[in-house]
């Protein structure tokens, strides 16, 4: 082959590379600029006040007049903080209460709802328009249900003959977690319900029937083939669940909030003491310090379910 030759094919294949390099950066520029509107959302709104509360937590600052840096006391007050105490204590029993009962409410729900039963699409819409419906509308009814002159009290007065100064104070006291809990059930079951159905509707017929040919009964078949075929469902349930029982707010807020939206020291929840903290009393790293504590929280229980899941799933 000639020297011509061989130059001209060394020509053609640079620029064949030339081109593909071309269309590749021509790519990659189309794929960012469908990424890019997304991720400047997410750092403008997102990531840069995750950071700078991070930064926050470890100085004072009233959002006018100079930061100044605090170190760790931020941190080292909250253990001699009564109402930071509380309020943790307040949303891990909130938790513990809410996410096991939402989670079998909602299974036995969309267990019930995926039968053949007359009127089964009314009775799931029936299900989960508490979730759909208007908060505000739902707790003012649910106040109402639950006041001390409300129809629970007039049943518990009437029927069970229970002393009108031994009525419950369903808000305040010892008895307004519980009022969170079958309040935050009641409203939310509705929406992991049909989340239970999409799972439910997955799992193949076929196995039924080979266990109904096995002999098995209606039990060994939850325990044999329902339970373990919605594991990534439970698994995605559990882990949304406990995220937003840790962010509780709105709940706690309408609820057992009085006229100005205060709560007592044992009806505060977490996320309800930053806000007051920060907006409040405008002590915004000491807010921020609670805030960083909070999402430790919701990232070791995050972490130690995926845990238990793997282990569960290798097992």
């Amino acid at each position: 082959m000639s020297e011509g030759k061989k130059k001209e094919e060394t020509v053609q294949n640079e620029a064949l590379i030339k081109g593909r390099e071309q269309k590749e950066r021509r790519r990659t520029l189309v794929a960012l600029s469908f990424i890019a509107p997304n991720f400047i959302g997410f750092a403008v709104f997102t990531l840069i006040p995750v950071v700078f509360a991070f930064v926050l937590a470890f100085t004072r600052w009233d959002g006018s007049n100079p930061i100044q840096f605090a170190g760790i006391s931020n941190f080292t007050k909250l253990f001699s903080d009564k109402f930071f105490l509380a309020a943790l204590k307040n949303t891990i029993i909130y938790c513990i209460g809410t996410v096991p009962l939402t989670l079998i409410a909602s299974l036995a729900l969309a267990i019930l709802l995926n039968q053949q039963i007359c009127g089964r699409g009314i009775f799931r819409t029936v299900a989960f328009f508490p979730y759909v419906a208007s908060l505000v509308a739902v707790t003012a009814v649910w106040k109402m249900l639950f006041s001390q002159s409300g129809p629970v009290n007039a049943i518990l007065y009437y029927v069970f003959h229970v002393e009108n100064k031994d009525l419950p104070q369903w808000f305040v006291g010892n008895l307004v977690m519980v009022s969170y809990i079958l309040f935050s059930v009641w409203k939310f079951m509705g929406y992991y319900m049909v989340i239970y159905l999409a799972g439910l509707q997955g799992i193949s017929k076929e196995l039924y029937e080979a266990a109904s040919l096995d002999g098995a009964n209606t039990w060994q078949k939850f325990t044999s083939i329902t339970w373990p075929q919605l594991k990534p469902t439970t698994f995605f349930v559990s882990v949304m669940l406990t995220i937003n029982c840790f962010k509780v707010f709105d709940v706690a807020t309408l609820l057992a909030g009085g006229d100005n939206n205060t709560l007592t020291i044992s009806s505060t929840v977490l996320v309800h003491y930053i806000y007051q903290k920060g907006f409040i009393e405008w002590d915004l790293g000491y807010a921020s310090a609670v805030a960083m504590v909070l999402f430790l929280l919701v990232l070791a229980v995050t972490l130690i379910q995926f845990k238990g899941e793997k282990n569960y799933a290798n097992s």
